[in-house]
């Protein structure tokens, strides 16, 4: 697997994530008082920890697109 996310890529998904993943679970935001947008907000948390963790964005390789200077094989 190619990597195509770079560090300040990385950085800014897994801040992100993080924030996606706890903002839910803060009380008096209304918007995460439904449960789609509450499991919506996780999923996609997860997904940028994911890719930020891996170095590896599928969504970036179907386009084409790379924000890494040096890519490698893991």
């Amino acid at each position: 697997m190619l990597a195509n996310v770079g560090t300040p890529d990385r950085i800014a998904r897994l801040l992100a994530g993080v924030a996606l993943i706890v903002l839910p679970w803060l009380p008096g935001l209304s918007l995460f008082a439904e449960p789609v947008w509450f499991w919506i907000a996780t999923v996609v948390g997860i997904v940028l920890i994911a890719t930020a963790v891996l170095r590896f964005c599928p969504i970036y390789r179907i386009f084409g697109f790379s924000t890494s200077k040096v890519t490698h094989n893991d």
